[in-house]
């Protein structure tokens, strides 16, 4: 087929895609209700949200990749609603991505910059990954470095999604030392809207529900104080998790194989950082709704919230030693929910200690040699 018949063939709106691909309205519906629902709407916006996304053009979207581990990727590809099947064929028009495109070499270069081209002003542009400034060197792409792509691209972008605690923080590659110099989108960019979607990596439909609701109303939507979406980022998991009755209760797991922890009892102890970690997972969860990992038995990192990877060590409970936990959490079995809450207050209080307590490993200590 010649490029042109391939271009008059393509859906010009996504209601356009959906009857190409056979969708239906009925399903279609169950669709925006679903969404409507994981981004905290009232039940009436399902209805509005199908025939605004159903009368909007195609959304064009160029995704950038710098200092990452492709994990971001791999998370979007798992999502169930809607699918990378539907979000690319029938709601955005993806236009450069270089895990999932076609096109290698100049070709994907050129097509980043018809994208622009066309689109100026109007394209969304996600990101995952940090920007190294210690030397351009450090991560290139087509000979350009990452600064310089992210700076030329961002220009005619209408927003910008970082994807990912890497772009949205630094990540890991921002943990201490920084050899790369590693920053986040918002330390370069700052005359865009930008949305934070954190998480070493995102949940899938997180960063597919933050799409949609471009989609839905042409804006961002509403940030907490860190660019984070409210309705994915506005409570804690400790605050939604399934444990918590057994936190306020004071009954905790000491090891990750006792009886305590067989029966389902609260992490904190084994240094679970769900009190100071806010994201969806203890409610959207992740693999169809499956699970998350506390829920499998590990406790939450905090891979969403900034600096997580300094911020004291991953098993060890949050803002106190090991020595104090067992006396205080003592009380909490003794007082019940009151107590439960002062030890938050406390946790939240002093985790300036635990960060600052937090032991550095050196380049030197990691090349090493065992004796």
């Amino acid at each position: 087929m010649k490029q042109k018949q391939m271009m008059d063939a393509l859906p010009g709106t996504v209601g356009e895609g959906l009857a190409q691909r056979g969708v239906d309205r009925r399903e279609f519906l169950k669709f925006c209700t679903a969404m409507t629902a994981m981004l905290a709407l009232p039940p009436s916006m399902a209805s509005v949200m199908a025939e605004a996304i159903a009368r909007a053009r195609r959304q064009s979207v160029i995704w950038l990749s710098f200092q990452e581990c492709t994990g971001c990727t791999e998370s979007i590809t798992r999502s169930h609603s809607p699918t990378l099947e539907t979000l690319i064929f029938d709601l955005i028009s993806l236009d450069y991505h270089h895990t999932l495109q076609a096109a290698s070499g100049a070709a994907a270069e050129h097509a980043r910059e018809q994208a622009m081209k066309d689109n100026d002003g109007k394209y969304l542009l996600i990101v995952d990954g940090s920007i190294p400034m210690g030397d351009p060197g450090y991560s290139c792409i087509a000979g350009i470095s990452n600064y310089d792509m992210l700076v030329e691209t961002a220009k005619g972008a209408a927003a910008i999604v970082a994807v990912g605690t890497c772009a949205a923080y630094g990540g890991i590659p921002k943990a201490d030392p920084n050899p790369t110099g590693a920053v986040s989108v918002s330390d370069i960019v700052k005359d865009k809207p930008i949305i934070n979607v954190p998480g070493c990596p995102p949940i899938p439909v997180v960063m597919t529900g933050v799409l949609a609701h471009f989609l839905t109303f042409g804006s961002i939507p509403e940030l907490d104080a860190l660019g984070r979406p409210k309705s994915f980022y506005g409570e804690t998991i400790h605050d939604r998790c399934y444990r918590r009755p057994f936190y306020d209760q004071g009954k905790f797991a000491e090891t990750f194989d006792d009886e305590a922890a067989r029966k389902g009892w609260c992490l904190f102890k084994l240094g679970c950082k769900g009190p100071v970690t806010y994201n969806a997972c203890a409610t959207t969860k992740w693999n169809e709704g499956t699970s998350f990992p506390i829920e499998s038995g590990h406790g939450c990192i905090g891979c969403s919230e900034p600096n997580f990877w300094d911020a004291g060590p991953l098993y060890k409970a949050l803002s106190m030693p090991v020595s104090g936990t067992g006396s205080m959490l003592g009380t909490a079995a003794a007082a019940g929910a009151a107590v439960g809450v002062a030890v938050t207050w406390y946790n939240r209080s002093t985790k300036a200690q635990a960060k600052a307590a937090h032991a550095k490993v050196t380049v030197q200590e990691l090349t090493r040699e065992e004796k």
